[in-house]
């Protein structure tokens, strides 16, 4: 991965971060002593910060750093491209997303990160069904978990299992049920939702503006896809410009 891009994301993360614990730059600095404008660079995505400087940011935060990895460059182009082509029913058919909707009964949610993107036509790659949920629902979305025999992902261990399902206890908000996977944001608040409609039924997800803000890797990937259409579109006007050229030429 080039060091713009991780450079990028750990600036977006952090933010974020910061963000949603309400904090200023100067704040977060002093939580994890470093000065105001070393935070401000970093945020930035001016250069790649040391890991050391990192791991204190998000430590402040009572956050850790995970380490990913993902297809080369040319290799995720050809896997957008290909989920480009593929019709959207057949991705929400294939993700079982309206099973797991309809089993999440009553159960307050907004749809997010790249399921919402899903859902506003990004062709984005989706293996879990992603969804906001409020703390005070957090005790309904156990019983919930209990009665879909579900299993927490352990990261230590990189397996299903030996984790409490409480959304209190530490570990990623992440699931396998009798469903398939779930994947919970939980926050004070549910994001404003938009309705989206497909095949007759609505889907109440979360802008794909505040999806760039709340998911850096969505928001990558989202970023990356317009850049390509963009490219491709200037591409097209310019060979249309060539023939039309080459034409009043003949």
């Amino acid at each position: 991965m080039p060091e713009s891009r991780l450079a990028r994301q750990i600036a977006t993360a952090v933010r974020h971060q910061r963000e949603l614990h309400q904090l200023t730059q100067q704040a977060l600095a002093d939580l994890a002593g470093l000065s105001q404008g070393a935070v401000a660079r970093i945020e930035r995505g001016d250069r790649l910060p040391s890991l050391p400087v990192v791991e204190r940011l998000f430590a402040a935060l009572g956050r850790q750093l995970r380490v990913a990895v993902e297809p080369l460059d040319t290799h995720l182009d050809a896997a957008l491209d290909a989920l480009a082509e593929r019709s959207l029913i057949e991705r929400i058919e294939e993700l079982g997303l309206d099973r797991m909707l309809d089993a999440l009964g009553d159960l307050p949610y907004v749809l997010t990160g790249s399921s919402a993107a899903l859902l506003q036509g990004a062709p984005l790659p989706v293996d879990a069904v992603e969804v906001a949920v409020r703390w005070c629902d957090s005790a309904r979305l156990t019983g919930w978990l209990e009665e879909a025999y579900g299993q927490r992902w352990n990261a230590r261990w990189e397996e299903w299992g030996g984790r409490r399902l409480e959304p209190e206890e530490p570990g990623e908000h992440r699931w396998r049920t009798r469903y398939g996977e779930l994947r919970a944001r939980m926050c004070d608040e549910l994001p404003e939702p938009v309705e989206v409609r497909h095949g007759g039924r609505s889907y109440p997800v979360e802008p794909l503006a505040r999806v760039e803000v709340a998911d850096p890797g969505a928001a990558d990937l989202l970023r990356r896809h317009r850049q390509r259409l963009a490219l491709s579109w200037a591409g097209g006007e310019t060979r249309a410009g060539c023939e039309t050229r080459a034409g009043s030429a003949g």
